[in-house]
């Protein structure tokens, strides 16, 4: 089957599925919930399909996503027990992050000879990541008060827990924070903020060294 066609299998299957949920959820014609979780499954099978041919590891997650909703929407009591994957994704991402953020900038910092580039492109990432922060922050406000998410939830008694009181800290503590004590014992914390100093700080000495000595570390 051609690959145009195994999309366009998808989104008729997506259309009767979204018809008959339309008509369902509006009480505007009967339909059974057999015909809806059969309707559902239709679109997963000719996603899996689509994901075959397609190839793609964006595909596949979205499809994953898709799969992960429908399987807690039909069988609640599987998902629940399907828990352990998703921990076990988790911790295999969290895994990764540390040697991730290490290797992507030591390379970016010491595969520069230039350092004085380097400062150039570290305020211009630092100008635009506060930029786009903004940005994100305002349309966060903006859709929480047009959507009112969370108004009139009443949590029910015993369910507020109380915050853990952290005690203030002076500005000497803030900075002795930045910087690792440990490295392994940072990155075993998740300390984010303290593997980027170590890594930058790293990257500029290894950038010092002499081509011929830095070249293989790289």
């Amino acid at each position: 089957m051609k690959f145009k066609y195994i999309g366009s299998l998808v989104l008729i299957f997506i259309s009767l599925a979204a018809v008959l949920a339309f008509l369902s959820y509006y009480n505007i014609l009967p339909v059974d919930s057999v015909v809806l979780q059969a309707s559902r499954w239709l679109v997963l099978l000719s996603l899996f399909i689509y994901g075959f041919k397609k190839q793609s590891l964006t595909t596949w997650i979205l499809i994953s996503m898709f799969v992960g909703a429908e399987i807690g929407h039909d069988y609640p009591a599987v998902g629940v027990n399907l828990q352990v994957l998703s921990k076990v994704f988790l911790k295999m991402i969290k895994t990764i992050v540390a040697p991730l953020l290490f290797g992507t900038l030591v390379y970016g910092i010491a595969g520069h000879s230039d350092l004085k580039q380097v400062g150039r492109m570290g305020w211009k990432s630092i100008l635009y990541f506060e930029v786009v922060t903004t940005l994100a922050l305002f349309i966060g406000l903006l859709a929480i008060n047009i959507s009112q998410a969370g108004a009139g939830i009443t949590l029910p008694p015993g369910h507020h827990e109380e915050l853990q009181q952290i005690p203030p800290q002076t500005a000497s503590d803030i900075i002795l924070h930045i910087f690792p004590e440990n490295i392994a014992k940072s990155i075993a914390e998740g300390q984010i903020l303290q593997i980027v100093i170590f890594s930058i700080i790293f990257g500029i000495a290894l950038a010092m060294v002499r081509e011929d000595k830095r070249a293989p570390m790289l």
